[in-house]
């Protein structure tokens, strides 16, 4: 009788608005290959699944065989893992509703799990990472977008429909600025990349006070944190009322679901203390008494592409095995 063998490899996918990433990653966690390719090169998203079908079996090949990878995990902007799906992603270039975990199983053949990518990231810190140890955590992404993931007793808590965790689209400003997602006032829309931006440039329109930002064709997150530890007032100005609106949002969500510690990560933390200090102030100050001083709110520790295609692996071994070359 042949005994079967189990796959001990799996492949990582985190998909962000930029770039794509996918590593070939061991069951203890070990990289062994990565690489990525551009995102915004491929509008179409039938011909970005052939692409990316193309290079999980490619980076495979070169390493090992396809045939001992058992499964792909995905990690997507608006990913529903009960579904498969990107639903209505307001930031990615396709629209509607994606069946992209389904798509990548047609072209591949094996079995493929995909994620918000909120709930992955905080896969990946609670395995690898600041959460590593902690069973009761908020995980908020800043970058592009805005999202949470919250995880309760070890496990990433989904929702009924596999929303949880949307906080980017709760609204914090009666008919505020529009968000991307169609409505208004959102902490997205406050809090994200953009907003972030339009503050900054609603400071300088409004005030007498010169300001090293005017310098930038485009004005970015990055270019914000490089004046303000250049000693830019307006620019410091930017990131304190962020983190004024981004630490009550977080008092609140504190104060609903009691965490161990809230972690923030995503492009827009490498902001650090500018960021870090006036959020930690506006959390202190609106957070529940009996909770003050108790939650902790940390900056990620991780390098993010490696920790999102971790997540996105861990992602893999839960799916249930499948493939059409048995």
């Amino acid at each position: 009788m042949e005994l079967e063998t189990l796959k001990n490899r799996v492949v990582g996918v985190d998909i962000s608005l930029n770039q794509t990433t996918l590593a070939v990653v061991d069951i203890r966690g070990n990289i062994i290959a990565k690489t990525s390719f551009c995102t915004e090169d491929h509008q179409n998203v039938s011909n970005y699944v052939t692409v990316l079908a193309e290079r999980i079996i490619q980076l495979a090949e070169d390493n090992g065989g396809f045939l001992e990878i058992r499964s792909v995990g995905i990690s997507a902007p608006s990913g529903n893992f009960k579904t498969g799906c990107i639903e209505n992603s307001p930031n990615m270039p396709w629209k509607g509703v994606i069946p992209m975990a389904a798509m990548l199983r047609d072209r591949l053949g094996i079995a493929v799990a995909l994620g918000n990518d909120s709930h992955v990231m905080a896969l990946g810190e609670h395995v690898y990472g600041s959460a590593h140890g902690l069973r009761d955590f908020v995980l908020i992404t800043l970058g592009h977008g805005l999202g949470a993931a919250v995880f309760n007793r070890g496990k990433v808590l989904m929702g009924a429909h596999g929303f949880s965790g949307e906080v980017g689209h709760s609204c914090v400003e009666h008919n505020g600025r529009k968000c991307g997602c169609g409505l208004s006032g959102c902490l997205e829309a406050y809090c994200a990349e953009k907003g972030i931006v339009t503050t900054a440039k609603e400071l300088m329109a409004q005030s007498n006070e010169e300001s090293l930002m005017t310098v930038y064709d485009k004005l970015t997150p990055k270019n914000i944190t490089e004046c303000c530890n250049k000693g830019d007032k307006l620019a410091i100005e930017t990131y304190r009322l962020t983190g004024h609106r981004l630490g009550i949002a977080m008092a609140s969500l504190a104060t609903i679901v009691d965490p161990e510690a809230i972690i923030i990560t995503g492009g827009i933390a490498k902001a650090g203390k500018w960021l870090l200090e006036p959020t930690r102030e506006s959390f202190d100050e609106h957070v529940f008494r009996n909770q003050k001083g108790k939650v902790k709110v940390l900056l990620s520790s991780l390098d993010s592409r490696e920790r999102d295609v971790l997540g996105a692996s861990a992602l893999a071994w839960e799916v249930e095995e499948y493939s059409l070359f048995k």
